[in-house]
């Protein structure tokens, strides 16, 4: 059955999204249950935190690393499941070279271990699940996305989403075996038979912005700098309005 996804009240949307009751800026503990391998350098990391409040597609975390000497480390990971009542949430990382996070969950985290989190943070990105969406990702850009996709399949959400995902080959595209219909997959250095190898092009964008639903795309870019300022100069280019072009932006 189709439905149209009402944000939970505790949400404000659109615009800056916040959790009212506080519980957003209280570290609780996430204990690991589960890792799943996407790629030979990114993995899937699942999370049970009962007391979590709940997010919307797009939001992130702020995550708490202690040692036993007391030494911290904290960093900033987007949500990539979608926002259910199941008390787990999903992170997927990059095994980052030299990164002491990203490190210590590649080489040594164990189902079982636990770490801090906050969240969920930051509105600006989120998507309600409210207007016709088109998303643009690159690498772990997708992440966020991912959690947009997962939640429109999850409510079977009648309005448009499209995704358009760049990755160096097939072995390093994140979710390769989640996705449907509604991705397109740009591959920049080598290709499966029969696909062409290359940059994100208006010849990408183009076609997608002529489909334009009633309303017209609320578009989410996630990725590198380079990528993010590439992707959103096709799009202004294309037609979409600058206002409605939404970027979340790493490195």
């Amino acid at each position: 059955m189709t439905e149209i996804f009402t944000p939970p009240t505790r949400f404000a949307v659109p615009g800056r999204i916040a959790v009212g009751d506080g519980t957003a800026n209280r570290w609780q503990t996430a204990t690991l249950t589960e890792i799943r391998r996407e790629t030979p350098r990114a993995a899937t990391f699942r999370f049970a935190v009962p007391a979590w409040a709940g997010h919307l597609p797009g939001q992130h975390l702020m995550l708490r690393l202690t040692a036993a000497d007391g030494y911290t480390a904290q960093r900033h990971y987007s949500i990539a499941s979608a926002p259910d009542d199941s008390g787990h949430i999903e992170l997927t990382l990059d095994h980052v070279d030299g990164g002491e996070v990203s490190g210590w969950f590649h080489a040594e985290a164990r189902p079982g271990d636990r770490v801090e989190v906050r969240g969920p943070l930051s509105g600006f990105f989120a998507w309600p699940g409210d207007r016709a969406a088109l998303l643009i990702g690159a690498g772990s850009g997708v992440v966020p996305l991912m959690s947009m996709v997962r939640h429109h399949r999850a409510r079977d959400l009648s309005v448009p989403l499209r995704l358009l995902v760049s990755a160096r080959g097939p072995e390093q595209l994140i979710y390769a075996a989640e996705y449907g219909p509604e991705t397109t997959p740009v591959f920049t250095r080598s290709a499966p038979p029969g696909l062409p190898v290359g940059r994100l092009t208006t010849a990408h964008v183009a076609p997608l912005l002529a489909e334009r639903p009633p309303g017209g795309w609320e578009a989410y870019v996630c990725g590198s700098n380079a990528f993010a300022e590439h992707a959103s100069r096709l799009l202004v280019a294309a037609g979409q309005p600058v206002d409605r072009i939404r970027i979340e932006r790493f490195g």
